[in-house]
């Protein structure tokens, strides 16, 4: 491990992250909310934090080795969470406690949504946008935008690359060049959230709310700047224009990418994952909504856009809300919640475990059936007619297993801490998978849990932004032996 490199990268970050705080002060000086002090003091401080770290190594020019690359981004988001949670600490409104100001926090920057806070709809304006803006900057990842803008740096940009984006194949780049590949994706992405914006205007919502929820549904974050979601509008076509770019923020970047440059869709539906994402969503989709019909709950239409809307939004692990889909009848509320258990495809900006690890685990399944019947059979697994390594498998089942065994542990000490099972099994459900809105007391926000429960729930949401392997592997003694 080499600290000096590590310490000379997390500075830099962290003078970048500092930028961050200025656009809230220009939205509080424009909406003259008061709100401008926070922001200002926070900056100040992040750059100070940053410099401090920094200057004493600024000479330091070193390769850095994969072991560093896990450290710093890690630690980055750790320290990421908390300097994100400055300007909130610091406000008047929301008056927010230390705990509840860094859920906060690492809930936007890590895409999770879930909130602390209750009326949204009262707050200052540059608070809200702050808000919105996290989710933004955490959906493609800020250390990609760091290697991408800033080559600079003189550091292994691969080892961040790899640490950072999601997904069980990550040695796959769309461009020969690491800062080449996370410009081209964040050129994408900053396409999309431009298109999101005008559609979202055009549909009907403010210029401030139309930019808002498109930070957050190309980021598929679900932080809004009202209390009912995305409901607050009672449009249908706003929810439309929601589920479209919910579902392309979904899908791999690395297919935009190509379906872009070479200017056709087949690159999409050539992809095994990608027909396997709509499938899940479609299939998702016609249960809630006929069960919304069958019970009752809405009639014609409305049974259909409401049940096509959160099945969409939970399933990609957005987690806007049209409705409390937490009070909804039957099964459809855990039919919903382990939606969001598989997630977006890998390379998106969505949570979950991924479409193509559930693909792969299904297809060991039907093999090991296979392998009963015909023992001595060779029998490969195949991802769009390319034989897959077994190392790839192995790799699957060891983030599925570490998954679980994540999952049992936070839920149990989240019910040791006094919640009740429900409650429990779904708050890590919806923070591991970046979700955000769970079932029982976490159904509309997370403000009456716990402080000991808040702070599990920050790990998980850390745990699940960073897909497990990132953050355990820092655990295990084999990794700090030199």
């Amino acid at each position: 491990m080499q600290r000096v490199a590590i310490q000379r990268v997390l500075g830099i970050l962290l003078m970048i992250i500092s930028i961050s705080m200025l656009p809230p002060v220009a939205v509080s000086a424009w909406y003259a909310d008061g709100v401008m002090m926070p922001f200002i003091l926070a900056f100040f401080m992040t750059l100070a934090f940053g410099l401090l770290m920094w200057f004493p190594v600024r000479h330091f020019r070193k390769e850095m080795r994969l072991r560093d690359g896990f450290i710093i981004v890690a630690m980055y988001w750790l320290v990421l969470g908390l300097s994100g949670s400055l300007p909130l600490i610091l406000s008047e409104s929301p008056h927010l406690t230390i705990t509840d100001a860094v859920f906060e926090s690492i809930s936007g920057l890590t895409t999770t949504g879930a909130t602390v806070i209750s009326g949204l709809d009262v707050l200052p304006k540059s608070i809200l946008y702050y808000r919105q803006q996290s989710q933004w900057l955490g959906g493609m990842g800020i250390i990609v935008l760091a290697v991408a803008i800033l080559p600079m740096l003189g550091i292994g940009g691969m080892q961040l690359y790899r640490a950072e984006t999601p997904g069980p194949i990550k040695d796959n780049k769309i461009t020969p060049r690491i800062a080449e590949t996370a410009k081209a994706l964040w050129y994408i992405y900053l396409g999309l959230t431009i298109a999101c914006a005008l559609a979202y205007w055009f549909a009907g919502m403010s210029v401030f709310d139309a930019i808002g929820h498109s930070f957050s549904t190309v980021a598929i974050g679900g932080f809004s700047t009202h209390d009912l979601s995305i409901g607050y509008f009672q449009s249908p076509v706003i929810e439309m224009v929601a589920v479209v770019f919910m579902l392309l923020a979904g899908v791999n970047f690395s297919l935009h990418f190509l379906a872009w440059r070479n200017v056709t869709v087949k690159y999409y539906f050539a992809d095994a994952e990608f027909v396997a994402y709509l499938k899940v969503l479609g299939f998702v989709a016609l249960i809630t909504c006929m069960y919304l019909y069958i019970t009752g709950t809405f009639n014609g239409w409305d049974s259909i856009h409401n049940g096509i809307f959160q099945a969409v939004s939970i399933g990609t692990t957005t987690g806007f809300t049209t409705a409390e889909y937490h009070t909804w009848p039957g099964f459809l509320p855990a039919l919903l919640l382990l939606a969001s258990f598989i997630g977006g495809c890998a390379g998106s900006t969505g949570g979950g475990m991924k479409v193509i690890r559930v693909l792969l685990l299904f297809k060991q399944g039907m093999r090991e059936v296979l392998r009963l019947i015909h023992p001595s059979a060779q029998v490969p697994i195949k991802i769009g007619g390319k034989v897959l390594e077994d190392r790839v498998i192995d790799a699957v089942w060891g983030f599925f297993s570490l998954y679980v065994g994540s999952f049992i542990v936070m839920a149990l000490l989240l019910a040791a801490s006094g919640l009740d099972l429900v409650t429990s099994f779904s708050a890590v459900a919806a923070c591991m998978n970046n979700l955000g809105p769970g079932l029982g007391d976490v159904g509309s926000y997370y403000g009456d849990i716990n402080d000991a429960a808040k702070w599990v729930l920050c790990f998980a949401m850390i745990l699940g932004r960073l897909e497990i392997f990132t953050v355990l592997v820092l655990l295990t003694p084999a990794f700090w032996r030199k």
